[in-house]
């Protein structure tokens, strides 16, 4: 299995660092800046061997040439953007695998957020790298993406085993939960979680990883088919993609 931390960087990002103890293989996902998980990993006596990137924005790339050149790192990212992915050496696309010092990854593409976002889904660590397609009780911006597409990349997702860990890239999950409320207030796992985070982040400890279970019952984008949530919106849960359409919206101006 792999070993995961969690490095917080910049205001709000997560740069995660994995490394297998047998092969020695370490890789840095989704690095925002260079020195921070560099650091992390000099600390255990890891070697960077890979970065990890799902999506070409500058606070998951930023670290990217860096670090290549520090460490000599092999670069895997989406082949759908790979023109956007400073130093690429392997570009992945859905359905195919990445072997990690022997830990099997599974590719989806999962746009919507960005045109080429990928996640990445370690099943023998339980781990879900998934950059901003989905957070814990939220999901991304629809930059470059239609609700349809991000839609059907959230299904790809909850489709995982409840026990997956999801280590997505920013500490949204506070604010996330505020919103949420306001779109599905009678849901008691909802108003749980959102107890458990104003807790976590009241004694300073971080919400990434989220755990995938957790999300499916409390997280408004991931239950747009849900009969009481599209009741909530004013939407027809016949049509889930103008449920989730309708959520997104109201995140986004909330």
């Amino acid at each position: 299995m792999l070993e995961i931390i969690v490095v917080p960087v910049l205001s709000d990002n997560y740069v995660h660092v994995a490394h297998d103890p047998a092969s020695g293989v370490t890789a840095i996902v989704d690095p925002a800046v260079p020195d921070a998980p560099l650091n992390a990993a000099v600390e255990r006596g890891w070697t960077v061997t890979h970065i990890l990137n799902t999506h070409h924005h500058g606070d998951h790339v930023g670290g990217n040439m860096a670090i290549k050149s520090r460490t000599g790192a092999t670069i895997v990212g989406p082949a759908a953007d790979a023109a956007r992915i400073p130093g690429i050496d392997v570009a992945l696309a859905d359905g195919e695998t990445y072997d990690l010092g022997g830990n099997v990854g599974h590719v989806f593409d999962v746009p919507g957020h960005t045109r080429g976002h990928i996640a990445f889904w370690f099943p023998d660590s339980s781990a879900l790298f998934c950059g901003d397609t989905l957070f814990a009780l939220g999901c991304g911006r629809l930059f470059e993406g239609t609700p349809d597409q991000m839609w059907r990349s959230l299904n790809k997702l909850r489709a995982l085993p409840d026990e997956t860990r999801v280590y997505c890239a920013h500490e949204y999950t506070q604010a996330n939960a505020r919103f949420a409320l306001t779109v599905d207030p009678g849901n008691e796992a909802l108003i749980d979680y959102a107890n458990d985070v104003d807790a976590a982040r009241a004694a300073g400890r971080f919400t990434v990883p989220a755990l995938l279970g957790r999300e499916k019952m409390a997280n408004p984008f991931l239950r747009a088919d849900d009969p009481a949530l599209a009741a909530n919106v004013d939407r027809d849960v016949s049509d889930p993609v103008s449920v989730f359409a309708e959520v997104r919206h109201r995140k986004d101006v909330f």
